[in-house]
């Protein structure tokens, strides 16, 4: 995993790698566990980016036949 912090769409692709390294079964069962661990990790990142978009989401309003957006809290 990079140091940077990644979008949310790359931690759903790195998830994803994990996945398919798992169930490759190639993996020893320390790596198996290790890689467990960091998807684990990405998804707990993952929840939180959700969190924080959630809180950015514009709503659509139309108002005195104008569409505004106003941010949601």
């Amino acid at each position: 995993m990079a140091s940077k912090k990644q979008t949310y769409e790359e931690n759903i692709e790195e998830i994803d790698k994990i996945l398919e390294k798992l169930e490759s079964e190639e993996l020893s069962l320390d790596d198996s566990i290790a890689e467990y661990e960091k998807a684990i990790k990405l998804i707990k990142e993952s929840e939180k980016l959700l969190e924080i978009g959630e809180g950015k989401v514009l709503k659509v309003l139309e108002k005195n036949g104008k569409l505004e957006t106003e941010e949601v809290e």
